[in-house]
């Protein structure tokens, strides 16, 4: 079955969540596969663009302005800020009855489906970042690559490989799983190992 952005979004919503329920203590501060982000930047990154989808999915105000550094916006403790989020998030599903509603977005008019493409895929390949800066291992399910890989079929390159967003494509390593592929397709080494 394909997933739509609700289904991806929601299924990230729980593997993030595993991912930050298993850091283990004291990893907040080791560095990430973004560069020059730690655990704790991806973190305050995703809970931002999660807030943001959520705000999306109730018509809300949609402007965006992250955080420097994204750490900043986590307030107390790491786990229990993030859990907050996502019981806003799940709340906020329950509101959406037509994905084909339209919304002011930073680029234009843009549907739900359209506009709530890139905060669903976040929640996995952060998930895969924040798993491999604290020592977790993950399995990014076939449907969340499916929908990552469609999305960026129609997404152009200028905006979607671009600092701050994607990094070029990398080669994926001989015998990759289909994690490491797609890790590698969003321009990460599936093989990072955090230096400290």
């Amino acid at each position: 079955m394909n997933w739509t952005s609700l289904d991806t979004y929601r299924e990230g919503l729980d593997f993030f969540t595993a991912v930050v329920d298993a850091v283990p203590a004291g990893s907040w501060e080791r560095p990430s596969p973004c560069d020059g982000w730690q655990a704790l930047d991806v973190l305050g990154h995703v809970g931002e663009t999660t807030g943001m989808g959520a705000r999306i999915l109730r018509g809300g105000d949609l402007a965006f302005s992250a955080t420097e550094p994204p750490s900043s916006a986590v307030i107390g403790d790491p786990a229990a800020w993030w859990r907050a989020l996502v019981d806003d998030a799940r709340s906020a599903l329950t509101s959406v009855d037509d994905l084909d509603r339209e919304i002011d977005s930073p680029v234009g008019p843009r549907t739900i489906r359209e506009g709530f493409a890139f905060p669903a895929v976040d929640l996995f390949v952060h998930g895969w970042d924040l798993a491999a800066a604290t020592g977790q291992s993950v399995i990014i399910p076939d449907e969340a690559i499916a929908f990552t890989r469609d999305m960026f079929e129609n997404i152009p390159t200028e905006i979607s490989r671009r600092p701050g967003v994607f990094a070029p494509e990398l080669d994926a390593p001989a015998g990759a799983s289909t994690t490491g592929a797609l890790i590698a397709f969003t321009g990460r080494d599936p093989d990072f190992i955090p230096t400290a």
